[in-house]
């Protein structure tokens, strides 16, 4: 009943927030006034997803700190480069988009070009968010995870189209807090029994608190690292919150109190299912152990305020993840395409444009292989090109349409190579160092032939 309460509110936030938007500005930007609190909430809120609580437990519960180098070490290492590299730089040029800056920078080819590789890297995060989602419901329910999966699917799409991000923003205030409360709450039962807890990593076996995998060589250890820290500095989700901030400040600012509210939360899943083994051997589906501590030690009540915290968690993520494949392909493809010059045709596509996605990420959550699995894939998923193009058309002048086309192309290749055909040891830097490489080279080219004409 709870349950059903929660998500109901959630929708009827979405159909108030909906009378709001008239404009695609509205929908996709809030209208550029989100305050510093609310960035950086909303950031947080974003970011802390299913891997963070769900998928990185059930890595640690398996290998140790070795399965779960990403959450919350990698990501929160990414939104402090973001803070530092792009948040300001992004926020002054007024884009509505990331692909608008590939647009001014390079030209509308590029433009389009990012799209393609930048929109599947979403749906992927997506799935995994709905895949979790799925399995909450599942844990706590009599459902099977498959049908869990599809009425959690039916219900963000609900969700997420009607309130845009202006809806996004205000729930991930009240979801935000509810995070934190939930984890807070499940750290402190845990730890109730601290000489409990220093027996417990007495015993334990030291390879479970290292960083470093058996057999795992130094270049796939940097990989490991760079994916995550790297590999969603371009995530258009998170940007999304930047370019809505009401001052370039404000959004860089607002990614450093995100930084520090992610680690400081995100290490709460990491403790609980490094202990994990100890405390509860007998937690069967790793996806679900998280949930089966929290069933067995918390009082009943608390462990309903803990499911929605979870539940707070994933909604945050995805309904930001749907809303910013539709930013892209709507506001960057189909609008200019169709010429779509009334703002409630604008409106409307980027509505259908969240349900296709929606409907995409789906079909991967159901046939994907674990949470944490999809958010490294998702991490890695050619943007490799994508971040090479970006921080070096800011931090440089060299390079036009060519380069950036070879760069993206690169690191398209070589991250499918290096990840499906040919064993690269570290794939996501290969893909990097060879689009910097390519681009830089290509640059030179460029300038060449435009000085001898």
């Amino acid at each position: 009943m709870f349950l059903l309460v929660y998500l109901g509110v959630q929708v009827l936030i979405g159909l108030w927030i909906a009378r709001r938007i008239h404009s695609e500005n509205d929908y996709f930007l809030a209208g550029r006034t989100l305050t510093l609190p609310m960035v950086a909430l909303s950031l947080f809120a974003t970011w802390f997803g299913a891997e963070t609580c769900i998928g990185s437990s059930a890595a640690v519960y398996e290998h140790g700190l070795s399965g779960s180098r990403a959450e919350p070490f990698g990501y929160t290492i990414c939104l402090l480069l973001m803070g530092i590299l792009l948040a300001a730089r992004l926020r002054r040029g007024r884009y509505v988009t990331l692909a608008d800056y590939y647009r001014e920078r390079y030209g509308s080819v590029i433009e389009r070009f990012a799209i393609i590789i930048l929109v599947p890297s979403s749906l992927i995060w997506a799935a995994a968010q709905l895949r979790a989602f799925g399995q909450i419901i599942a844990a706590t329910t009599a459902l099977q995870v498959t049908i869990a999966i599809t009425l959690s699917a039916a219900f963000v799409l609900l969700y997420t189209y009607l309130g845009g991000i202006l809806g996004d923003v205000y729930t991930d205030l009240i979801q935000g807090g509810i995070i934190a409360l939930g984890l807070i709450i499940l750290g402190v039962v845990t730890l109730k029994d601290f000489s409990g807890m220093q027996q417990i990593f007495a015993a334990m076996d030291p390879a479970r608190l290292s960083f470093i995998a058996a057999g795992e060589s130094f270049f796939q250890r940097m990989d490991r690292w760079m994916v995550p820290v790297l590999g969603s500095l371009v995530a258009q989700e998170a940007i999304a919150r930047l370019l809505a901030a009401k001052s370039a400040s404000v959004a860089r600012n607002a990614s450093y109190v995100a930084c520090i509210i992610y680690f400081s939360l995100g290490s709460i899943p990491v403790f609980l299912g490094l202990i994990g083994p100890s405390v509860l051997p007998d937690a069967g589906d790793p996806e679900q152990y998280l949930i089966r501590l929290a069933e067995r030690i918390l009082p009943p009540v608390l462990f309903i305020v803990f499911s929605g915290a979870l539940i707070s968690a994933i909604l945050a993520t995805i309904d930001s993840i749907l809303l910013a494949i539709s930013a892209l392909c709507s506001h960057n493809f189909v609008v200019p395409v169709f010429q779509l010059k009334s703002d409630k045709s604008r409106v409307l596509s980027a509505r259908i444009v969240v349900l296709v996605a929606g409907l995409a990420a789906y079909v991967i959550a159901l046939y994907g292989k674990g949470v944490y699995n999809l958010v490294v894939t998702a991490s890695a998923f050619g943007t490799a090109g994508v971040l090479v193009i970006t921080l070096l058309g800011f931090y440089t002048k060299a390079g036009r349409q060519a380069a950036a086309g070879a760069a993206l192309v690169v690191g398209l290749v070589l991250t499918i190579l290096g990840k499906y055909v040919v064993p690269f040891q570290a794939p996501f830097l290969t893909a990097v160092l060879g689009s910097a490489l390519v681009f830089i080279t290509t640059a030179f080219l460029e300038y060449r032939f435009s000085s001898s004409d």
